[in-house]
């Protein structure tokens, strides 16, 4: 079998599983996965809470202010979202899971509206070079 049939016989699992998530959603948190490993010192089993704040952090990064409105069109409201998705992809085997995780770890990690709403600081961001205007 190759890779691309076996990408997509993972994704028409899911598929079937799942149907509240685009399969986009379910491609986004291994990638978000990848991205907090990356990050650690070495590999190592992530809890429900580091993969939820590694899942914003990539949001912001990929999307910056339209990262919210992305992920609520994938169906990823919530931060349990996130969780009914890692447990979706333990369900296909492309994940696993330690004694103790459950998908009550993703509850209420943090709120999309703080996390992701206009009031947020953006910084690093410059809008324009004109030298009259101000940038953050």
């Amino acid at each position: 079998m190759s890779d691309v049939e076996f990408a997509e016989e993972v994704l028409a699992r899911i598929r079937r599983r799942e149907k509240r998530y685009h399969e986009r959603a379910f491609l986004y948190v291994l990638a978000a996965i990848e991205f907090l490993q990356e990050r650690l010192p070495q590999r190592r089993h992530v809890s429900g809470a580091e993969l939820a704040w590694a899942c914003r952090d990539l949001a912001l990064q990929q999307y910056g202010l339209t990262a919210k409105t992305v992920l609520a069109h994938w169906g990823i409201r919530t931060t349990r979202d996130l969780g009914e998705i890692v447990y979706a992809l333990v369900d296909v085997s492309l994940l696993s899971t330690q004694p103790g995780d459950r998908v009550e770890d993703f509850d209420n990690v943090y709120d999309f509206q703080d996390a992701f709403g206009s009031d947020r600081v953006w910084a690093r961001v410059a809008f324009t070079k004109d030298p009259e205007r101000l940038e953050p």
